[in-house]
């Protein structure tokens, strides 16, 4: 082929080559496509997790939901019944407590329509130191004094702080004194001397024991209480009762 032929075959095959515009290349147009499908892809994978994190927050949520509510209906049981059983725990209690009163009224009946009072026992078991201090008076004045004796030697033992103390020790000695116990009577009256200085019932106390000494003709030591009773408590019914009792004992003359 002449040089010049060759030449133009050259340049015209370069030309076509300069002449196809880079962007339409298919190497490149495949390179293209397959990267916007990617981005696509990408875009809906990226979508449908966040689609799936709303649904399982969404999920979490209502299982939240339904857990405090059961939670709450569970507290609400637990209060219902912690009410109802204390309820229940405070009338049976009033119910127990009424039957002990009733019980512990029946015996104070029993002992003092006559049943017997053990040694130690109180006649109100149970019950309070004025109710058992009534009940041990009411056997003194219905003259049952063995059994009187002992409900208030047992008052003694069991309330031995009691406002009534002094009373109580005062009738122990004078339902000895009744029964004509002089010495153990002596010993008691002198307990109210002795313990309750400060008692209202020290100037009766004073006056039995003149009176217990008389009774074993102790008569000096009668003559020193019933004195004394006189110089200590004067313008009491007890300094009358001590002159009365002098006065004989000076007929008598002992």
């Amino acid at each position: 082929m002449p040089k010049t032929a060759l030449l133009l075959s050259v340049m015209v095959l370069g030309g076509c080559e300069l002449l196809q515009p880079p962007g339409e290349d298919p190497v490149l147009a495949k390179l293209d496509a397959l990267e916007r499908r990617m981005q696509v892809v990408e875009r809906v994978v990226q979508n449908q997790s966040l689609v799936n994190l709303t649904q399982q927050v969404n999920a979490l949520e209502r299982s939240d939901a339904a857990v405090q509510g059961r939670v709450e209906e569970l507290e609400h049981n637990a209060t219902t019944t912690a009410d109802r059983q204390r309820q229940l725990y405070a009338d049976l209690d009033a119910r127990i407590r009424e039957l002990e009163a009733a019980v512990q009224a029946s015996k104070a009946r029993g002992v003092l329509d006559g049943g017997t009072l053990s040694p130690g026992q109180l006649p109100v078991p149970g019950g309070s130191d004025r109710d058992n201090y009534q009940a041990a008076f009411e056997l003194l004045k219905q003259q049952r004094y063995e059994p009187a004796a002992m409900a208030f030697k047992q008052f003694l033992v069991t309330f031995p702080d009691s406002e009534l103390a002094d009373n109580a020790q005062y009738w122990l000695a004078e339902s000895h004194y009744v029964t004509q116990k002089f010495n153990e009577a002596l010993t008691e009256f002198g307990v109210v001397l002795s313990k309750y200085p400060r008692s209202r019932k020290v100037a009766d106390a004073l006056l039995k024991i003149g009176y217990c000494n008389y009774e074993i003709k102790d008569w000096a030591a009668a003559r020193e209480a019933l004195s004394r009773v006189q110089a200590e408590y004067p313008e009491t019914t007890a300094a009358r009762l001590a002159g009365q009792r002098l006065s004989r004992m000076g007929e008598e003359g002992v």
